[in-house]
């Protein structure tokens, strides 16, 4: 219940804060000519300006009260002051919400100033951007700015509800201005002054809404974040959906009365002509503005209380079918196909100029563009779906990290091995005898093209028309995840083949396994622990084979530290209490001694390199490998003795790429610990 009303309140006071920022922008594109400001509907308008702003306080108190009854739990203790005082000076929500209520304050003070004085542009316009900061305000607690309160984040926002006040916000003043006509007790013929108002809005209003179009885009790319499948079939997805169609509804009713009611108010020749012109006019613009204000209240909800689309959960994908340009695009004719369904899409967007230029009829404006956009889009989507399942847009609940993927490398060896053989290519002893030919996973794309939820599927119930069984008998659920783990790190440990010593500068695009580790002093920690505070070097060695290495890396710790790189030294094998003496004489960085086989195995699987690509047999683990990852958690270089004789033996190579790093411009999102 509680939800609802902060809901209900935040979009009140919200809509009344456009309104203001609206008529205001509106009353300044009217005002070239000063006499319009005597007008009987700008007084009306004016009167509602204190009341709105009073609204937009009170909206705001209702939400904050709201707010606290859900974090305490407890609507008894609303009467606290006490605990109001505490919520808004010790949380960001509240210190955001204060500066907000203190910009609505200015509000209600500049509306007074409004009121008090004479009228003119100048003072509108003063109060249009007064208005603004409350938008502002609001753009900071929404789920763009959850994602970090950065410029690059609210900007958009901020300018898309900005940009929406300055449309819907119009429309109040429009109806009062289309009011005067149509309940004139006298007949009146249409101004020539409104008439030139209303054409200024309107020619305003379109450069307007494509910008709310676009800035819109950009939001909600970056609150899907790729994850667009979730559009029809979370609860976020639909109400964007419902928004996205309302915003049609609403524009085709805006070209209505731009195309027709306004030239036929303004080519009236009589009063009578005019008055129903007005009337017509009104009455679809009340009809907009009542459509405008239910997509605000669906907005509110989608800005502030569904859960964004990225972290939505689809358990139960309800298609057969999914669209996926990876999967698809290399097929035969899939291109031709789709650039063919392009074409016929812009040819929609021709249609449409041709038959504005040419003055079709609004049934014929509509009729012709909505027929070629579907008739393209009957062409291009059909090549580029591929099946689905339920289990398809699943989020692994196992983390991708070393233990869950050398489980399942033993599960792998007991079930997978003879059919996928050893490295996963699909040359096992039984692969021959197989009715089908077994996909390759290390060398093709496959985890690229599919989903984690599509191969939990098929490890599931198998994949049918195929030899391929199901295990949802045989494996627990977490067992079928750690084996899709380790496929994906069989496949991601051969596309790290294209590091070397050096690192590719900006370049953050492979995830390594996360671990939990115990040191030689009993520490313990995560490899996560180090994401924003400096990058790492992995070293996994062999003793005694790597004692110079470890030697020269003990020697030039103080330079490691100087340049803020942390080293985890992880052995291959168990050592004994000797070795363990004699390796951890004088180490300053941490020797891993718990869950070493798990680290060892699961980065062993990214020991392969373009000349040395390691594909028979059961493949050769190296005696020593270095992996350097970097603040956010990718894994950008690697040396391998083995294959690449000098590398970081050349301390000034290992630390130019830690400079490097430090140097990259890129705002990555942190690496993540599933698999997606």
């Amino acid at each position: 219940m509680l939800e609802i009303i902060a809901a209900a309140a935040r979009w009140f006071q919200l809509a009344a804060n456009l309104i203001i920022l609206g008529s205001c922008v509106f009353l300044v594109i009217a005002g070239t000519e000063k006499r319009v400001y005597s007008a009987q509907w700008v007084e009306k308008l004016e009167r509602l300006f204190p009341k709105l702003a009073i609204s937009i306080v009170a909206g705001l108190i209702i939400t904050l009260a709201a707010t606290i009854g859900q974090v305490t739990g407890d609507t008894g203790k609303l009467l606290q002051l006490q605990v109001w005082l505490d919520f808004i000076s010790g949380t960001h929500t509240g210190q955001i919400w204060l500066g907000h209520t203190i910009s609505a304050f200015v509000v209600i003070l500049s509306v007074v100033y409004l009121r008090k004085s004479g009228k003119s542009r100048t003072r509108y316009l003063f109060c249009a951007l007064i208005a603004t900061f409350p938008l502002i305000a609001d753009a900071m607690v929404s789920h763009s700015a959850s994602e970090g309160m950065t410029i690059s984040n609210v900007l958009p926002y901020a300018l898309h509800i900005i940009l929406a006040g300055v449309w819907l916000g119009g429309l109040p003043a429009l109806l009062l201005l289309k009011y005067e006509y149509v309940k004139q007790v006298k007949g009146k013929k249409s101004s020539f002054m409104d008439v030139q108002i209303l054409n200024r809005f309107s020619s305003m209003a379109l450069p307007v809404m494509l910008i709310i179009v676009f800035t819109g885009i950009i939001v909600g790319d970056r609150i899907f974040d790729g994850h667009y499948a979730a559009l029809v079939a979370t609860p976020y997805g639909w109400l964007l959906s419902a928004k996205v169609l309302l915003l049609c509804i609403i524009l085709l009713i805006a070209a209505s009365v731009r195309s027709y009611w306004l030239p036929l108010f303004a080519n009236s020749k009589d009063s009578q002509e005019t008055q129903r012109s007005a009337a017509g006019m009104r009455k679809w613009v009340r009809i907009e503005f009542l459509l405008a204000v239910v997509l605000l209240f669906i907005a509110t909800i989608i800005a502030n209380n569904a859960t964004p689309a990225k972290h939505a959960l689809i358990e139960d994908w309800p298609f057969p079918f999914r669209f996926s340009i990876v999967a698809t695009w290399g097929a035969e004719n899939v291109a031709i196909q789709v650039w063919c369904g392009l074409a016929i899409i812009a040819l929609a967007a021709v249609a449409i100029y041709f038959g504005r230029v040419s003055n079709w009829s609004l049934k014929r404006l509509i009729t012709v563009p909505v027929a070629l956009l579907i008739s393209g889009l009957a062409v291009a989507l059909p090549p580029l779906t591929i099946e689905a399942y339920p289990e398809t847009y699943l989020k692994p609940p196992v983390p991708y990290d070393a233990v869950s993927i050398y489980y399942g490398a033993e599960l792998y060896s007991e079930y997978c091995v003879d059919c996928h053989g050893f490295q996963g290519k699909g040359n096992g002893i039984k692969a021959r005898t197989l009715s089908t030919v077994v996909p390759d996973m290390l060398t093709e794309p496959h985890t690229v093209e599919h989903t984690p939820g599509d191969f939990f599927y098929w490890i599931s119930h198998g994949i049918k028309d195929t030899d391929m069984p199901g295990y949802e008998n045989k494996l627990s659920e977490e067992e079928r995840w750690d084996l899709v783990n380790y496929v994906y790190a069989l496949s991601r440990g051969y596309q790290a083949r294209i590091l070397t010593s050096e690192i590719i500068p900006n370049r953050k695009n492979l995830q390594p396994p996360v671990f939990s580790y115990t040191t030689h002093e009993g520490t313990t920690g995560v490899l996560q622990e180090f994401r924003k505070k400096q990058p790492v070097l992995l070293v996994v060695f062999s003793w005694p084979e790597s004692k110079d290495r470890i030697e020269q890396l003990k020697q030039n710790y103080a330079n490691f530290q100087a340049h803020d790189l942390a080293v985890l030294a992880v052995p291959t094998n168990a050592l004994t209490s000797e070795e363990l003496i004699e390796v951890t004489d004088n180490m300053p960085f941490p020797l891993i001694v718990e869950g070493t086989q798990e680290i060892v195995e699961s980065y062993a699987l990214s020991r392969r390199t373009l000349n040395r690509p390691d594909l028979l047999g059961r493949g050769s683990v190296p005696d020593h490998m270095e992996f350097l990852i970097d603040r956010d958690g990718y894994l950008r270089a690697r040396w391998i003795p083995l294959a690449e004789d000098v590398g970081w033996k050349n301390m000034e190579l290992l630390l130019r790429q830690v400079e490097l790093l430090k140097k990259e411009s890129v705002n990555a999102a942190t690496a993540s610990e599933f698999i997606s």
